[in-house]
């Protein structure tokens, strides 16, 4: 099962989120989401991810609320959100390179 953990300081590291959840249960990953725009810098929550489901309910429970480098922070269940169709990234082009059946200006009247 897979927490979201908001609140995070930005200088908690993937070792130190998955250290601190470790307290509760066996944690499989920890990672600190991070700016790739900005340095890399972390944007202030990361997603921690239990071998087994109850390990991760007692983290919600227990850790929720609590301060970790000065912060409290928030855990809940992570919701997966499904990806969406990005579809191609060109301009739409509608392949009409000619003729005169629409297009820019076709209201205007040709002479």
């Amino acid at each position: 099962m897979k927490l979201h953990v908001g609140g995070l300081a930005y200088s908690v590291t993937d070792d130190e989120l998955k250290d601190f959840f470790a307290e509760v249960g066996e944690v499989k990953s920890a990672v600190i989401i991070k700016d790739k725009f900005n340095d890399y810098r972390s944007k202030g929550f990361g997603f921690v991810e239990f071998e087994n489901a109850d390990d991760a309910k007692a983290a919600i429970d227990k850790l929720s609320g609590q301060e970790l480098k000065g912060r409290a922070i928030v855990v809940n269940e992570a919701i997966e959100k499904p990806r969406e169709d990005r579809g191609s990234r060109g301009g739409g082009r509608d392949n009409n390179r000619g003729g005169r059946d629409g297009g820019f200006n076709s209201f205007r009247k040709r002479y």
